[in-house]
């Protein structure tokens, strides 16, 4: 018989290469739609890290992409101005100054080429650049310490911090945390940046020298309200729109959309209404009008559900945009004539591009295929656009767009796709009480065979959100190589399927959501080619509440990983960072009837806790008190020195997301040997001996031997590996 051929390795097969691969992300064109710049993070040297550098496109697809900037600190936050020159950020040193303090500092590059320069550095750096597209208008978000009155005062306050070595923060208001970030002393405000005529230089410049820029603050007297605003620019450069955060009683809070002149600093509210939010606003070609976000506030009967409204910025007046449109739509580009409007929205577990006539509401949807999009810009004529877009088969890549007929191009990139070791398949089904569920599910080349794939069901997060696009953290793929099917499925609360489908677990987690992934599950491994005896349950965040609900619910899993995962609903509640959100999403009862932890004597299967400390979102207390209870409490009988087959995987330096490269190896080493053990049922494999639970292998031996010989130039690799021996 002739052995069946062997698949080539893929990147997903080895976990080294897998964390190394090119990340592509973010895009800027330049006014005359000649130029297109994206950011390619890579790993570092020592593989402990990444950094970006910002590459160049060429939007006619004829050119290759090449790379503009290259330092070992990166380069961020591309924006063109309207004279073509591009500015960005980045801590790399300023050749032009004998100060190494490492801080982001504004960088430029000339319109008409040549080597970046610094055009503005301060303590604290700056965080955002913003250019207005029709006027040579700059401004930046940098953040201010309290007290501070000007430029030089917060440089002096930021040192005296500094050389006093104090971290403390004195709060008088809430949130103080934001994900993995705390909050204070400094909060971000708006600048605009000029050219500072003052600075004239003390020694011979050649004709090329052009003065720093200086920032002038426009957002004086707005403190910490602006932390989650997103400023824009109107495309004459006289105004900015931002979202501001209003403080309520109780810690909750509010937002309002407010116009702040760019010359003066005089700010107007535009819209503020007590339960309701205003965001993400986009300002029409003409400076008239703008597209914003308007969501009421939830309740705990309530789901939120966001609106696009017009706004004319002369009377402010609002109007529904597509009203009757069953969507969450972001607002992502005008066209120059300001008739229609981009915007993305998750659809059936793609975001597609749609195009919305501003006079008549008439929606229409532009790509059609089964990509999730992002950071669209058009064309200077709006003929075109271009974007950035994914799916399960492939990650970022940078599109163009035919506007007329939906056409879309791949650009040639930074990044080349890598080969997908399996195939994609659209999934269904229908739940008891008639509606319809579907996912995506990732599946190795064959039938697998007389038994069928082992099934892994994960959970999304959000839990306001989809499937619909490539992900880094939580690749199917990896585990396709394994020999997995992988299961994503929509539950209720997913976005992309209308309002109804969201509300109907909203407030009651363990109803619709669980009775839906237990549908479409019940579904998956009817099918020939699927192992219904070996599964497992996993999820982060919300998809980790969901695996311990699961757990507590049901033993027809193997196993279940839950990472950075909500566990007692009356502690994870006070304790987020953002707890006036919850106060609006449940009431009390609601959360202790939602709450796993109830159930946590109904658990009988191994458990994985996954968990960072520096997890704001999901506390970890929520973890440890999970680990102690599936310990002390679960159905699960500990041995007679106290052991169960649970494990608890802790980062400390690491927060809701596992981040760093030789980390996330980590993670998924010890999932893939637990999963191994109690899904497929082999022996536990040895963990990484960065974790100190196995011996080093030779070639680690030789590799750490040699960095020894290296160091000091008196290592003997052959001794230590033979004294290990």
């Amino acid at each position: 018989m002739t052995p069946e051929p062997q698949a080539a390795p893929t990147v997903f097969d080895d976990l080294d290469h897998y964390v190394a691969m090119p990340r592509l992300g973010g895009l800027a064109l330049s006014p005359d739609g000649s130029r297109l710049v994206t950011t390619v993070t890579t790993i570092n040297r020592a593989g402990t890290g990444y950094a970006t550098a910002l590459w160049g496109l060429d939007p006619t697809g004829e050119r290759a992409a090449y790379r503009i900037t290259r330092s070992a600190k990166g380069e961020a936050g591309a924006a063109f101005s309207s004279t073509g020159a591009l500015f960005f950020t980045s801590a790399r040193p300023n050749p032009d100054s004998d100060d190494e303090t490492p801080r982001a500092a504004l960088w430029e590059i000339p319109a008409e080429g040549g080597e970046a320069r610094v055009v503005h550095s301060r303590p604290g750096g700056v965080s955002q650049v913003l250019c207005a597209r029709d006027a040579d208008v700059t401004a930046v978000v940098a953040s201010v310490l309290p007290g501070a009155t000007d430029e030089t005062s917060h440089a002096a306050i930021h040192k005296a911090r500094k050389d006093a070595d104090v971290h403390a923060i004195l709060h008088d208001g809430y949130p103080v945390r934001f994900w993995d970030a705390d909050l204070g002393p400094s909060a971000p405000q708006l600048f605009v940046a000029e050219p500072d005529a003052d600075n004239t230089p003390k020694r011979p410049t050649t004709t090329d020298h052009v003065p720093p820029l200086k920032l002038r603050l426009v957002t004086e007297g707005v403190g910490a309200a602006m932390r989650d605003g997103d400023p824009t620019l109107s495309p004459d450069g006289t105004f900015a729109l931002v979202s501001l955060s209003v403080p309520e009683a109780r810690g909750s809070q509010r937002s309002q959309l407010v116009r702040i002149d760019l010359a003066t600093g005089e700010r107007t509210v535009l819209l503020d209404e007590p339960g309701h939010e205003f965001y993400a606003p986009l300002i029409s070609p003409d400076n008239s009008r703008a597209v914003v976000i308007v969501d009421t506030q939830s309740t705990p009967e309530q789901a939120p559900h966001p609106v696009l409204n017009l706004l004319d910025l002369a009377t402010g007046e609002r109007s529904p945009l597509a009203a009757e449109w069953d969507r969450w739509a972001r607002p992502a580009a005008w066209l120059p004539d300001g008739r229609s409007l981009l915007v993305i929205a998750d659809e059936d577990g793609r975001a597609p591009i749609f195009s919305i006539d501003v006079t008549t509401g008439e929606v229409s949807r532009v790509t059609s295929d089964d990509s999730a999009y992002s950071e669209v810009v058009v064309s200077p004529d709006g003929s075109s656009a271009y974007a950035v877009r994914s799916s399960y088969l492939f990650p970022a890549e940078v599109v163009a767009l035919d506007l007329a007929s939906g056409a879309v191009t791949e650009l040639p990139g930074p990044v080349e796709r890598p080969h997908i070791p399996g195939r994609l398949e659209e999934v269904e089904t229908t739940t008891a009480d008639g509606v319809r569920v579907r996912g995506w599910l990732a599946l190795p080349e064959g039938d697998g065979g007389a038994d069928g794939h082992p099934l892994l069901l994960w959970i999304h997060g959000g839990p306001l959100g989809s499937w619909n696009a490539w992900t880094w953290r939580w690749n199917p793929w990896l585990m396709v190589t394994q020999g997995y099917a992988v299961l994503l499925p929509d539950p209720a609360l997913s976005t992309g399927y209308g309002q109804e489908f969201i509300q109907r677990g909203w407030g009651a987690w363990g109803q619709a959501p669980f009775e839906d992934l237990m549908a479409v599950t019940d579904a998956v491994v009817a099918r020939d080619d699927i192992d219904e005896s070996r599964t497992a349950a996993m999820g982060g965040s919300f998809g980790g509440y969901m695996a311990n609900w699961v757990a507590g619910h049901t033993d027809r899993f193997k196993a279940i990983v839950t990472h950075a995962s909500l566990w007692a609903l009356d502690q994870f509640g006070p304790t987020t960072d953002a707890a006036f959100y919850w106060q609006r999403e449940m009431t009390p009862e609601m959360g202790e009837a939602n709450s796993p932890h109830r159930f946590v004597d109904q658990i009988v299967t191994p458990v994985l806790v996954i968990h960072g400390d520096k997890d704001y979102r999901v506390p970890i207390g929520e973890g440890l008190r999970l680990w102690y209870e599936l310990l002390s409490a679960s159905g699960l009988p500990a041995d007679d020195e106290g052991r169960t087959p649970h494990r608890f995987l802790y980062f400390p330096n690491e927060n809701h997301w596992i981040l760093s490269p030789q980390h996330a190896k980590v993670w998924y080493q010890v999932v893939s040997g637990f999963l191994a053990e109690h899904v497929l049922g082999q022996a536990a494999p040895e963990l990484p001996v960065e974790l100190g639970r196995s011996a080093p292998s030779e070639k680690q031996l030789k590799k750490a031997a040699a960095a020894k010989e290296e160091a000091d130039g008196d290592g003997d690799v052959e001794a230590e590996v033979a004294s290990r021996e």
